[in-house]
């Protein structure tokens, strides 16, 4: 017996409603990300860049450590020619002039470069005695360079090639 509804007519029996298929008009017209999104994504830049900077800065500062050593060995090749011109090695506060030398703007900006004489003649150059270094070259780090890199310090070359530093690094060829 079918079913009668208030007015008296059959009412059809309950049939399955296939869904309609997505087409744009049936499309949310919301786009955009939910803030649950929105959270992982600055979460997840927040994590890498935790990581990257700090790495990012030893990057940085082991280059401008290995500019200023890179200028230190050429001023030691300087002084090694300069010996062989004039018998002694240039010294005292005008070596860099006397070596025809100027220190390139990337590493002035973050060391400054010293030539220091151990044995000055009398003319103010530099002269050496068996197993005593004549001269030494001094980089001494400055504002941003002298703060992150507390590992080496300030760093020297000798005549005699050997090398120190003044930081925290347990062996001098960790800065080297």
């Amino acid at each position: 017996m079918p079913l009668v509804g208030r007015t008296g007519r059959a009412i059809r029996s309950a049939r399955k409603i296939k869904p309609k298929a997505a087409t744009p008009m049936n499309i949310s017209k919301h786009r955009g990300f939910t803030l649950i999104e929105l959270m992982i994504t600055v979460a997840v830049v927040g994590i890498l860049a935790a990581v990257a900077y700090p790495s990012y800065t030893q990057y940085i500062v082991r280059a401008n450590r290995s500019a200023a050593q890179s200028f230190m060995f050429s001023v030691a090749n300087k002084q090694e020619q300069y010996l062989l011109d004039a018998r002694v090695y240039a010294g005292g506060g005008t070596a860099l002039a006397d070596l025809n030398v100027t220190v390139p703007v990337e590493v002035s900006s973050k060391y400054t470069i010293t030539v220091t004489c151990t044995m000055p003649t009398a003319t103010g150059n530099c002269t050496a005695a068996a197993g005593t270094p004549a001269y030494v070259i001094t980089g001494t780090p400055l504002g941003n360079q002298a703060t992150n890199d507390t590992k080496c310090g300030t760093l020297t070359l000798n005549q005699l090639g050997a090398k120190t530093k003044s930081g925290t690094a347990s062996a001098v060829a960790d800065c080297w």
